[in-house]
């Protein structure tokens, strides 16, 4: 007989998370928590403690934080430009914001050569997004893919299609220490270090994205802006696209001028469930 899932982990968390939100998707208006409770097979308090665990607030709160008039909100609230996330600097509380990162630009010809001489070491990880394929060099993590959405064969095969020249070895040995302190689980005040591998202006645009706040969002422009290139949008857009450390390098935070959330490499209930958990967390520190 297999074993029970392990209710106390984040991976499951995420996985009774992720159920709801397709539910909540094709609802056609809020659901209440009994209604959601039952569609999820779990009666109303098992899934209220699961939920609140995770996130932190209710569902019916955690609802709203989904809507996409939060979305706009923020936007016009607080991410018109970068300069809250300036005010607040990386230092902050925010365990994504204590990241230190370590940049490995490498030269137009070495990116070229599809990082030959790079050796990369991989492992599978349990993360509160569901199922994660983590990558790193001697330097720190340099890639991370969500096999929730996409499938284990899919994410290894995105990862190494970024590096196809480098020496791809399994640690994940190695790498767990650092995947700990990324996702909250470290020791106090321990920074996980990230080796971004990319070309000159990718780099650019990934460090705006660093800079952008927990349960703030930014858009394709105003990250243009920061990064000296206003005209240069739809350029911003497929790097922020090819950002390799999904999450980490907090993409999710981007939406398009109007507020629409737009497109995400690992699809839009991913992309709600990621912005829904960080304004839940924000406002309730």
């Amino acid at each position: 007989m297999p074993s029970p899932p392990d209710t106390t982990s984040g991976a499951y968390h995420y996985g009774v998370i992720a159920r709801a939100i397709d539910l909540l998707d094709a609802a056609p208006e809020p659901l209440g928590l009994e209604a959601l409770a039952a569609q999820m097979g779990m009666s109303s308090a098992h899934f209220q403690r699961l939920f609140s665990t995770w996130v932190g607030v209710s569902p019916k709160r955690y609802q709203q934080y989904l809507a996409l008039g939060q979305a706009k909100a923020l936007l016009r609230a607080q991410a018109t430009t970068l300069e809250a996330a300036h005010a607040s600097g990386l230092s902050g509380t925010g365990r994504l914001h204590d990241l230190f990162v370590r940049w490995e630009a490498m030269s137009p010809g070495a990116f070229a050569s599809g990082g030959a001489a790079l050796e990369i070491v991989w492992g599978w990880f349990d993360t509160p997004f569901g199922r994660a394929l983590v990558m790193g060099t001697d330097k720190g993590i340099c890639g991370l893919s969500l096999a929730a959405h996409t499938g284990d064969d899919a994410a290894m095969a995105d990862l190494c299609s970024r590096w196809p020249a480098a020496k791809f070895r399994e640690d994940a040995a190695r790498l767990a220490p650092w995947v700990a302190t990324a996702f909250g689980r470290g020791e106090t005040g321990a920074r996980a270090p990230l080796a971004l591998v990319g070309a000159p202006f990718q780099l650019k645009v990934w460090e705006a994205l660093l800079a952008v706040p927990e349960g703030a969002v930014t858009t394709y422009g105003a990250i243009a802006s920061e990064i000296g290139t206003p005209k240069a949008v739809r350029a911003v857009g497929t790097a922020v696209g090819r950002n390799p450390i999904g999450y980490l390098i907090p993409c999710h935070r981007v939406l398009r001028k109007s507020g629409a959330l737009g497109g995400y490499h690992w699809g839009l209930p991913m992309k709600r469930a990621m912005l829904g958990y960080e304004s839940a967390r924000t406002h309730t520190r």
